[in-house]
């Protein structure tokens, strides 16, 4: 069964959008929209602190706490994860997976130490991606600010083998534009692994979400500015989806 899931980009207490991750503005409480987000029916919940690694901390524990008590569907965390220690305050704060993408570049081992201590299930592969010339992708971290001059396809294939047990992929050039999703290189990601995808970056109307989340590998699909911005609800992707024999659970 494939899932929607609300993108929640948090800097500091509050909740934020850019375009192309750059020019982040305020959106609004991050509590607020994940319960509005739970009661109209997402499927999971993703949270990235967006300067959590430009800053060297992550300040996610506290909105988990708050948010776990109020919110029961699965939350992806992701931003700022260094250690084990990390994972583990991040886990008991209510996280059901970690994603992880900057630190993984200089610490490569913490991917498989992850997924030993706490199962692959439980361990995302976070990757920001820009396309650099016609069918090729880089990764960036630091939010997607910084190159890494390492490219995506050989990233994927060996974060597979330290571990990792899902990937959180999102396109840079298409995260916040609303203008669809950039679905060759979510197929280009997908035929690449055997590990579910959740896809992240454009999604500007229900056709898009469908246009993605019909390609083999991809698990779910993660929107931020089109529900943030209100162009369409929660219940009109599902119904759309539905009546494109797209299994999802249904809003109740």
């Amino acid at each position: 069964m494939k899932r929607i899931a609300a993108r929640l980009d948090i800097k500091g207490n509050n909740l934020i959008k850019g375009i192309c991750l750059e020019g982040l503005r305020v959106v609004g409480s991050p509590n607020a929209h994940a319960e509005k987000y739970y009661g109209a029916g997402i499927d999971e919940l993703v949270y990235i602190d967006a300067v959590a690694s430009l800053y060297g901390r992550n300040s996610l524990v506290e909105i988990l706490e708050s948010t776990s008590k109020n919110v029961f569907v699965p939350l992806v965390v992701g931003g700022g994860i260094r250690s084990l220690e990390d994972m583990d305050s991040l886990l008991r704060a209510g996280a059901d997976r970690l994603a992880i993408n900057t630190a993984a570049f200089s610490n490569s081992s913490l991917i498989t130490q992850g997924a030993e201590t706490y199962g692959a299930q439980c361990i995302v592969l976070s990757i920001a991606a820009k396309k650099i010339r016609e069918d090729k992708w880089e990764c960036y971290t630091e939010g997607g600010r910084e190159p890494t001059g390492v490219d995506v396809i050989d990233w994927v294939k060996n974060a597979e083998g330290l571990g990792a047990g899902e990937i959180f992929l999102t396109s840079i050039d298409r995260d916040g534009t609303q203008s669809g999703m950039d679905t060759d290189l979510i197929k280009k990601v997908s035929n690449s692994t055997s590990l579910p995808i959740i896809a992240s970056g454009g999604v500007g109307c229900v056709k898009d979400c469908f246009e993605s989340i019909k390609i083999d590998g991809v698990d779910a699909v993660a929107i931020g500015a089109g529900l943030h911005f209100e162009k369409f609800t929660i219940k009109d992707l599902k119904e759309h989806l539905t009546d494109k024999k797209i299994r999802i659970r249904p809003v109740e």
